[in-house]
This record gives structure tokens, C-alpha cells and sequence, in this order.
């Protein structure tokens, strides 16, 4: 009885192996759903859109009036610059649009100075709420 296991044991280990090497290769290794090119340009144009968003958002955080009234409302400036990388990139995004759309307002007279010092403080307000939510 030992001897008809074994012997059956062999022969479908020796089946295995003939079907493991008989297979061609294009049977076994599939094509990938997405290229690893388009993986990767999607990666890059990703990294390139956070930047531009994280760098409007800077702009606007970091302008000599946002100084100001970062001052006058005693924020630390230093704690908001540390938080604005921390944004996911959907929030980044987000108050980058709200913050160019902010400064297209009143660069064309839509909105005061006074407006202006007040979306700030809340954008500011926004990105050390969301941080310190996480």
C-alpha cells in the first residue's frame, strides 16, 4: 500500500512539473490592467498638481498682509507653514482654489482689504483645524 502512495505521489509530482514548464510563459505571466508608463506619468502630473497647490496656498498664507494678520490675531506663522504640507490633496486643493479665487477678487476690487485679512484668517483657521483634527 506504502509503495502504490509513493508511486502515485511521483507520478503527480512529475504531471506538476511537465504542466509547470509545458505552460507557455504568456499563459502564466498576464498583462497588467494599467502600464507602469501610465502609472507613472500619473504619479508625476499627481506630485506636479499638489506642488502648484501648495505653493498658491503658501503665496497667499504667507503674503505681507496674511503676515500681518496672522500677527494681529496673534497665530504663530511658523505652525501654519508646518500644516499646510500636511494637507491631504483633496483639502489642498480645495483652499488653494478658494485662496486664488480670494486674491483674483481683490486684485479686481471685488473685495475689500478687510474681506481679504478675514477669508485669510479663515483659511488659516481651516488648515489648523484640519491638522489638528488628524
Amino acid at each position: 500500500m506504502k509503495k502504490v502512495i509513493s508511486s502515485l505521489f511521483g507520478i503527480l509530482f512529475a504531471l506538476l512539473f511537465t504542466l509547470a514548464f509545458a505552460t507557455p510563459q504568456s499563459a502564466i505571466a498576464q498583462d497588467h490592467v494599467v502600464a507602469p508608463s501610465d502609472i507613472q506619468r500619473d504619479v508625476a502630473a499627481s506630485s506636479s498638481a499638489r506642488q502648484k497647490n501648495q505653493a498658491q496656498l503658501e503665496n497667499f498664507v504667507f503674503s505681507p498682509e496674511a503676515q500681518r494678520a496672522m500677527k494681529s490675531a496673534h497665530l504663530d506663522a511658523s505652525q501654519v507653514k508646518n500644516a499646510i504640507p500636511n494637507l491631504n490633496d483633496e483639502e489642498l486643493a480645495d483652499l488653494s482654489a478658494r485662496s486664488e479665487k480670494a486674491q483674483e477678487d481683490f486684485s479686481a476690487g471685488k473685495m475689500s482689504n478687510r474681506d481679504l485679512i478675514i477669508i485669510l484668517l479663515a483659511v488659516v483657521a481651516l488648515i489648523l483645524i484640519i491638522v489638528a483634527v488628524r
